[in-house]
């Protein structure tokens, strides 16, 4: 918290080395977060950097209140949820798949990806706020009751999309690994 507001501070006075420090430090979080709501990763890349362009241009007025990370999750989920929109009124469907790391034997490579292809797949079909909600918690690591703020809903509501996505995804999961 104290490095954010650091680090925010010395953006407002033109330091390259501190947004940089701030991208590198958020970055996979925040495309993890994109990549989930988009179900695309090349747009999902575009949507953090989006992000991240609109936060230089107005890091000058930005006043860091609560925590940094949370600020630039809810960003990037608000962004990839006006993607999404602009995709479903144009109807694009566009799913890409993460590609397994070159250092991975092949079995683990291919086990790997089988079952990221499976969560992925599983992930897609849950509703967009619910899908939201687990990848702001989970990986972004934010509490109910900031997600809940960023929203404009109740924490309640917050913790009831959670805990409905995460029994989707087991049933959907359960089922689809039966096969």
């Amino acid at each position: 918290m104290i490095e954010d507001k650091l680090l925010v501070l010395r953006c407002k006075r033109g330091s390259s080395d501190a947004l940089r420090r701030i991208y590198q430090k958020y970055k996979d979080d925040l495309l993890v977060v994109a990549a989930a709501i988009l179900n695309d990763t090349s747009a999902a890349e575009d949507v953090l950097h989006d992000v991240f362009t609109g936060f230089v241009r107005a890091v000058d007025d930005f006043r860091l209140t609560g925590s940094l990370k949370g600020y630039l999750a809810t960003c990037v989920a608000n962004r990839a949820r006006n993607v999404n929109r602009l995709r479903k009124t144009a109807s694009l469907d566009a799913v890409q798949a993460e590609t397994p790391s070159d250092l991975d034997p092949p079995d683990e490579a291919l086990i790997c990806n089988e079952q990221s292809q499976l969560l992925n797949a599983a992930m897609a079909e849950l509703p967009d706020e619910q899908r939201e909600i687990i990848m702001l918690h989970l990986r972004s690591k934010m509490k109910f009751r900031e997600i809940a703020d960023s929203l404009g809903i109740s924490t309640n509501t917050a913790k009831s999309r959670y805990r409905y996505g995460i029994e989707k995804l087991r049933r959907t999961i359960t089922e689809r690994y039966k096969k």
